[in-house]
């Protein structure tokens, strides 16, 4: 398969169709929020689990999706998930109540999570060992791409057509991606049809991670001290203590946990981690300060917004690239202090910033993340054995999911703390204050990414 070079492009384009079409679903969907509810005369806390429930049983679902790819074949999983996150997404358009809205997006997660969780394992497999981190950039750009279109796309289909025709542009694409994938992705020479699916393992780390990341989607508006988020937050962390008893026990566990004993693959991890912490962060605060504190209208700070997702998404396989030549480490940890610095320069802005300061922070963020996340992706599946692909892939798309919820549950603690007890003399308002410590909190953690990037070897 690495001898063939123009198939291997081909696979590269039916996987960059899965990742651009679920990353444009889910920006699609945060934006259609308000015109869902306002059809069908929803509340607000009803409509989120729109987006919720998708977020839960997506994470959820990685590591297990992941593992059933090692053990019966990417290919055909990854082909299932098309087929169930086309349906799915039908359904969707066709729900005639919120409730059933939700319960399809459930299903929609369920594909999702099919895709997001052998993709990588394709690629991987697919490229040769000079040319992953390339392939792994590209798909990135992919990601990045479908962030960037998807609210102005979303927000002009549902304009003209209806929230509806969201989902149900998703039924061509998948079917699209379908044919390219049953032609172009090779099959698996499967290897590991001895070993049993964990059922219990799978069933303890749906439910502790999803209350794990429920507790911290809400705490910052349901109270981080309330009975419903420390009941949350106890029941994750005793779940998921039972579920390493679990893995350390059974024969064929789930999680291969001696991918956690080698440096490259675990610091690559964290670094994951808390480049998505930083810059999902960006992404919950920014709304503010441009909306609320500058008063700019939703179009112009959407505008403005798009400078960190295209230098994303033009760096990505240029770094990618890189480090196919000189190693995953120096990219890497260049990118995560480009990163630092630009959460820096976004700490520095005030209430009378110029738009140009603006700009020139979101694309240094961009530069960063660009520059940083396709070598270490390409470190950490290059980490795994080759049997191990499909569970290194759900870990690494469960490590952005973890660092999403993470980056807003502690942007929104230290912004709503900040405001609800703002200092008795400042020289500027609150809200600027608030986002600036959040800012300052997120620029300290991307500089402990550098040093993980580092030491990783």
């Amino acid at each position: 398969m690495q001898s063939d070079a123009p198939r291997k492009w081909w696979v590269l384009m039916a996987i960059g169709i899965g990742t651009f079409m679920t990353a444009l679903d889910t920006s699609v969907v945060n934006t259609i929020l308000p015109l869902i509810g306002a059809s069908s005369g929803s509340a607000v806390a009803s409509v989120e689990w729109v987006v919720t429930i998708y977020l839960l049983l997506l994470s959820g679902l990685l590591l297990s999706f992941g593992r059933l790819g090692d053990l019966r074949g990417h290919k055909p999983v990854y082909i299932l998930g098309f087929g169930v996150f086309m349906v799915s997404s039908a359904l969707c358009g066709l729900a005639p109540s919120v409730p059933v809205l939700v319960a399809c997006r459930a299903l929609q997660a369920v594909g999702g999570a099919m895709l997001a969780a052998n993709s990588p394992a394709i690629l991987t497999k697919s490229f040769p060992t000079n040319q992953r981190g390339r392939a792994l950039g590209l798909q990135a750009t992919m990601t990045y791409l479908g962030l960037t279109v998807g609210p102005s796309l979303g927000g002009w289909l549902a304009e003209q057509f209806g929230w509806r025709v969201v989902f149900y542009i998703n039924v061509p694409v998948s079917l699209a991606a379908v044919i390219l994938s049953l032609k172009y992705v090779p099959g698996d020479a499967v290897t590991q049809q001895s070993e049993h699916f964990d059922f219990a393992g799978a069933s303890v780390f749906l439910g502790g991670l999803s209350a794990l990341l429920l507790g911290l989607n809400q705490g910052h508006r349901w109270g981080w001290a309330s009975p419903q988020v420390l009941a949350l937050l106890s029941g994750a962390l005793a779940l998921l203590g039972v579920f390493v008893l679990i893995e350390r026990r059974v024969a064929h566990p789930m999680l291969d946990l001696s991918l956690f004993e080698r440096p490259q693959f675990s610091l690559s991890v964290v670094s994951a981690v808390l480049n998505y912490i930083c810059v999902y962060s960006c992404i919950f605060l920014l709304p503010f300060y441009l909306i609320e504190g500058r008063g700019f209208s939703p179009g112009e700070a959407g505008l403005l917004l798009t400078a960190q997702p295209i230098i994303m998404a033009l760096v990505a396989p240029l770094s990618g690239s890189i480090s196919d030549r000189i190693g995953a480490r120096l990219p890497g940890a260049v990118g995560m202090g480009g990163l630092s610095a630009g959460m820096f320069l976004l700490s520095r802005l005030g209430p009378h910033s110029p738009q140009g300061e603006i700009i020139l922070a979101l694309a240094v963020v961009g530069l960063g993340t660009g520059t940083f996340i396709s070598p270490n992706n390409s470190a950490l599946m290059g980490a795994a054995p080759r049997h191990r692909q499909g569970i290194a892939a759900g870990i690494l798309a469960t490590a952005r999911n973890f660092g999403m919820v993470l980056g807003v549950g502690l942007a929104g603690a230290i912004f709503t703390t900040v405001l609800s007890h703002p200092p008795d003399v400042a020289a500027i308002p609150p809200l600027f204050l608030a986002t600036r410590a959040s800012f300052l909190v997120t620029a300290g953690l991307a500089a402990g990414g550098v040093i993980t990037t580092l030491v990783r070897g």
